[in-house]
């Protein structure tokens, strides 16, 4: 299969990502590993990735676009992939389709995560991080320490990362409704779109998602 998963900050894309990859045996593309791996290799692609987030700014879609391709080339994606963190906005939902319509394949889903914006806010908001050797996440609400402010495993000081910060969480949320969350209805227009609820046990929603996922091939 040929997905793509979409969801807000918090809704536990990675996690499924890598369960989801793993249980349908296809490889999860990233566009961070794709960032990562390329500046780590010194590509072309990556030095020049490299200069604008040295510079603050986001990759541009063409260098999006241009490692997604090479990465979908691969031999382990010619029978399937699933993509995380692209399509980012329209404009690559429309470079995608065209790139998949050169290579002669398609789309067969579209996986959008969806919670609550207050849930969204509580899952990162509430973690703390261990400063210690540990470096040891805790959440204040599904997994606290037992003595606030301090790590239970090497018990060093906890503390909130500035990305974590509801102000910051509620700013990276206007930036997926106004930039992500239009590929949604891009993709329904197609028929590809199809939403499941990321509220419970992991475990629940990598069911929910297959069997999203398997009504979604079936009715093609």
């Amino acid at each position: 299969m040929r997905i793509v998963l979409v969801g807000p900050p918090g809704a536990g894309k990675g996690t499924q990502a890598i369960r989801l990859a793993g249980k349908l045996s296809i490889p999860h593309i990233s566009t961070g590993d794709l960032f990562r791996a390329n500046i780590s290799r010194q590509t072309e692609l990556g030095k020049l990735a490299k200069v604008s987030m040295d510079a603050g700014n986001l990759v541009p879609d063409e260098l999006t676009i241009a490692m997604a391709k090479d990465r979908m080339q691969q031999p382990d994606a010619e029978n399937g992939f699933l993509l995380d963190g692209f399509p980012r906005n329209v404009s690559q939902a429309e470079a995608l389709d065209e790139l998949l319509r050169t290579e002669a394949i398609k789309l067969d889903a579209v996986l959008d995560l969806e919670v609550p914006e207050g849930e969204v806010i509580k899952r990162i908001a509430g973690r703390r991080i261990c400063r210690g050797r540990s470096a040891h996440v805790f959440h204040m609400s599904y997994s606290p320490p037992k003595k606030q402010g301090v790590c239970d495993v090497c018990g060093g000081e906890l503390y909130q990362r500035d990305d974590d910060s509801e102000e910051t969480v509620r700013k990276r949320l206007e930036v997926y409704y106004t930039q992500t969350e239009p590929i949604i209805e891009y993709y329904k227009t197609r028929g590809l779109a199809v939403t499941i609820s990321s509220l419970g046990p992991v475990d629940e929603v990598t069911r929910r998602a297959l069997e999203a996922l398997k009504r979604e091939d079936d009715g093609k």
